[in-house]
């Protein structure tokens, strides 16, 4: 039994935030991921992708800030149970909770702060029968590291946000040797500055852009060979390929979180505003798992959510202490 002050599920930036925020005031976190790395989409989707909104940093690549994010954690030594989805919650006499990962770790805390990020993800997967006999073997649904298509040819599916900008990023990096895109319509779903910068890229002959088309069919002995495109006028086309992405996104679901005798509304926990509380007290949702009117899913939002979360999580531990804030200006960080 692994005991901490607050259990924290969902290793995230905003699982991770929290920890520093817990760690100023003396309380100990322990953290539980289904994923094997901490970081949450930030690490396992798009660790080269920039954001920019996070302040202080007009840009920051996902994977930096969970780096940032781990080093200013550290000196206060949180826990990690990575690679173990969180399966059961139940309460003790003692008004404490124990969570159950899926391979039976257990963990005993007063508070649980869920920060699960939009829970659980499959990625959407194109209607090609073969197309799980070459999964990782030549197709992958999400691109962690932009060097395993170093001099390749890959095909690209997708019309949004994220074909597109990997589309450009493996062409102007110069990292696959070729680059199609190909979209169903006509039309694209992402920023208007991409989609005209894929539009030009195709013209100057860059990325190999085919649009009213999809793909069909995988062929190959060992892995990935042939990626089979039928065209709405053109009928099929063969190409010669390494990888296939296919980017359609990722679907969310709370999993077993769901069944907690949490309020659920449209995929998410309601929260109190106040504090980010649950209607089961002690137990906090915090993030992109959490909903209340005007959320903004943003990382900078979870970010306040968690440092309120953790105000009242003292204040239930310690009730007859009093918490006075104290700012990191003043009293500097010190880890335990």
């Amino acid at each position: 039994m692994i005991e901490t002050d607050i259990i924290i599920i969902g290793a995230g930036p905003v699982g991770l935030f929290t920890v520093f925020e817990a760690g100023l005031l003396k309380l100990r976190c322990h953290l539980i991921d289904s994923l094997p790395q901490a970081g949450g989409q930030c690490s396992e989707i798009y660790p080269k992708k920039p954001i920019y909104d996070i302040p202080g940093f007009p840009s920051i690549l996902a994977g930096e800030l969970i780096d940032n994010l781990m080093e200013q954690a550290a000196p206060f030594k949180p826990g990690f149970t990575l690679g173990e989805a969180a399966v059961s919650i139940e309460k003790t006499v003692d008004e404490k909770f124990i969570v159950t990962t899926i391979k039976g770790t257990k963990h005993v805390a007063p508070i649980v702060m869920i920060a699960g990020g939009l829970g659980v993800f499959e990625p959407r997967k194109p209607p090609i029968d073969n197309i799980v006999d070459f999964e990782d073997k030549g197709v992958e649904y999400i691109i962690k590291d932009p060097s395993i298509y170093q001099d390749k040819v890959c095909v690209i599916a997708g019309g949004g946000d994220s074909a597109l900008d990997w589309s450009i990023y493996l062409t102007e990096r110069k990292i696959a040797k070729k680059v199609y895109l190909v979209h169903r319509s006509s039309s694209f779903r992402g920023h208007l500055d991409s989609v005209q910068k894929v539009i030009d890229m195709a013209g100057t002959g860059e990325i190999n852009l085919i649009t009213e088309a999809e793909v069909t069919g995988l062929s190959g002995a060992d892995g990935l060979e042939k990626v089979h495109v039928t065209h709405q006028k053109d009928g099929e086309i063969l190409i010669d390929a390494d990888h296939f992405i296919p980017l359609f996104g990722l679907k969310p679901s709370l999993g077993p979180i769901g069944d907690w005798g949490l309020e659920i509304e449209k995929s998410a926990i309601k929260v109190n505003t106040l504090d980010y509380s649950t209607n089961i007290p002690g137990i906090y949702a915090i993030g992109d798992v959490n909903t209340y009117e005007n959320k903004l899913k943003l990382i900078l939002c979870g970010f306040h959510e968690g440092t309120l979360a953790v105000q009242s999580a003292f204040a239930r531990i310690h009730p007859e202490k009093k918490n006075v804030l104290k700012y990191t200006t003043v009293n500097g960080v010190q880890g335990f």
